[in-house]
């Protein structure tokens, strides 16, 4: 049972990250209609910024800001101005053909342009031991689960709560009711991809220190976070949360009692699973959309 719950608990703290990345799956569906195969490679991408700026001397924290901004810029307002404005007249074809492309060239252009090793990335948290009812957490879990679940959660009051958010939202149900009621439909459109970038820097800060940066980290990530985000609901941003935590458990119970070998297949049978019996996702909800 010991073993168990400290398995259950290691797999929320990586599902936790997953649901980081699948957050940015569904926040952009809802406000564009935009599904971003690159997911994985925003995560990649940011990493290497953070190494370069704390090379640079900055410290953790620091680096992780600027990072933010950087991304804001680039995986925020020059992804969509770039490749999604031009492309969203022709439908959603030319969209998931365009990033699944972007994501190759993010990816070869990291390996050509900075290195193909694997690099050590600095920890958030110090390395450290506790023993909870006989079960042995690192307080480096403690932290990445304690951190994403805020972002997340966080996010999700945003939406909520805020009139900021309230209209992000009106724009995802309906753009042209959210344009005739006065909200600046673009500008919202812009806040979910900036929200989507920094969600997105934020998961590298929390899975580089223990998978290390990697041009092809996100590869792996970027699909199991798709994977989280349908099994959950695309068009439910707690569904994302969910869906992630499932796969992270799922996973790390999957590596110890069956085989190692099928760790990185439980998602996607658990993906075929919800797709065959609830296409929707777990949280989803049905919905006709007009693209």
């Amino acid at each position: 049972m010991t073993d168990f719950l400290q398995l259950f608990f290691s797999g929320m703290a990586t599902g936790a990250i997953y649901a980081l990345a699948a957050l940015g799956f569904t926040l952009l569906w809802q406000a564009s209609g935009t599904i971003n195969f690159a997911q994985g490679e925003f995560v990649m991408l940011p990493s290497f910024i953070m190494i370069a700026f704390v090379s640079a001397g900055l410290p953790l924290l620091a680096a992780f800001l600027a990072a933010c901004l950087v991304a804001v810029f680039l995986l925020g307002w020059v992804f969509k101005r770039g490749v999604v404005d031009p492309l969203f007249k022709y439908g959603m074809m030319p969209i998931v053909v365009a990033t699944i492309g972007l994501s190759i060239a993010m990816r070869n252009g990291v390996r050509a342009g900075y290195s193909a090793e694997a690099h050590p990335f600095p920890a958030l948290f110090p390395y450290e031991l506790y023993k909870i009812a006989g079960v042995t957490v690192t307080l480096s879990d403690i932290g990445t689960l304690v951190l994403a679940l805020v972002l997340v959660l966080s996010t999700q009051a945003f939406l909520a709560r805020t009139v900021t958010g309230r209209a992000m939202q009106a724009v995802a149900q309906n753009t042209e009711s959210a344009s005739v009621l006065g909200i600046n439909v673009p500008r919202m459109i812009f806040y979910t991809f900036a929200i989507n970038a920094v969600l997105a820097v934020s998961a590298a800060l929390l899975v580089a220190p223990t998978y290390l940066a990697k041009f092809d980290m996100g590869e792996s990530l970027g699909t199991k976070a798709f994977f989280a985000a349908i099994i959950g609901g695309f068009n439910n941003s707690r569904g994302a949360l969910l869906g992630g935590l499932i796969v992270g458990v799922s996973e790390n119970l999957a590596a110890a009692y069956i085989s190692p070998s099928y760790k990185d297949a439980v998602a996607l049978v658990i993906f075929m699973v919800v797709i065959l019996f609830k296409p929707q996702g777990l949280l989803g909800r049905k919905e006709e959309r007009k693209v």
